[in-house]
């Protein structure tokens, strides 16, 4: 199967029509068997997505990585996280899609929740959540004035109550793993950017070699080579799902100089781009 010029970008499960609601409520059953129980690798620029699986099984591939979610299991895909999704015939479960705006008005902000809502979660779905699940698909089949006022706040307080339930061990003010979760957070945010070490521990009110403390204690690196990290994180991204160009990939996270975006990436990745590109597609690399 041939690989499309850019990653696919979809509105909703599947779909690229446009959004139609506050918030979109919707049945697996109803959407994976238009496109025979498979959704190709898509990713969502302004929408995050909560899948729950009451029956049935889903193979979910996140960023390349596979994972299984299986019935009273719910998963969280935040905006750009490429996924695809290989369900078993008759799956049912529920797809709820929430657009940016929807998920960045849910506060008050802590680093520990941006970091919990710019990241894929998985997990099993407690009687809690699940409760505030159907009260959020039954607002959606409802009527009223205030349906969208309705819709949003119970869509709040489920992702509240997820983001809750999957980080009992908050880390204290001086941890510096909270200081690790603005971190990611911020790079989440401005990864196309070009923002250098000094812009990030700008926003994070540091001195770049105070942070560069902080993130080699944590994942034992320097924090150039952690932003470099997540740099080429997206650079596999787009040249596993997309045939975008080489260079293009680079211009598009900041490296001007093509020659110098291919080395870096070498260095990182143990192989050229092209390489990359041959291995995880199956194609014979270019001459």
């Amino acid at each position: 199967m041939s690989r499309p010029a850019h990653i696919p970008i979809f509105n909703l499960f599947g779909e690229t029509t446009a959004f139609p609601d506050v918030v979109h409520c919707e049945a697996v059953l109803d959407r994976a068997g238009l496109h025979g129980w498979m959704i190709s690798p898509h990713r969502h620029t302004q929408m995050a997505q909560v899948f729950q699986i009451s029956s049935g099984v889903a193979q979910v591939t996140l960023d390349g990585v596979e994972r299984r979610l299986k019935p009273g299991q719910y998963l969280y895909i935040p905006p750009q996280i490429v996924h695809g999704f290989a369900f078993s015939r008759g799956t049912e479960g529920t797809v709820l899609s929430i657009p940016s705006p929807v998920v960045a008005r849910l506060g008050p902000k802590t680093p520990a929740l941006s970091a919990w809502l710019g990241a894929s979660q998985h997990g099993a779905l407690s009687e809690d959540a699940g409760a505030l699940l159907t009260s959020v698909v039954q607002a959606y089949a409802g009527n009223g004035n205030f349906r969208a006022q309705r819709l949003v706040s119970l869509t709040h307080a489920l992702l509240a109550a997820l983001a809750d339930e999957s980080t009992a061990e908050t880390p204290s003010p001086k941890d510096p793993n909270r200081q690790m979760q603005q971190l990611d957070a911020l790079i989440t945010g401005h990864l196309a950017e070009g923002w250098s070490a000094r812009d990030y521990a700008s926003a994070l009110h540091v001195t770049t070699g105070h942070l560069n403390r902080v993130v080699r204690g944590a994942a034992g690196m320097s924090l150039t080579a952690y932003l470099e990290t997540a740099v080429m994180t997206e650079a596999c991204r787009l040249i596993a799902f997309t045939r975008l160009p080489v260079a293009e990939v680079g211009y598009r996270l900041g490296y001007a100089d093509p020659p110098y975006f291919s080395r870096r990436f070498r260095l990182r990745m143990g192989e050229t781009p092209s390489a990359y590109r041959a291995r995880v597609s199956g194609e014979r690399a270019a001459e």
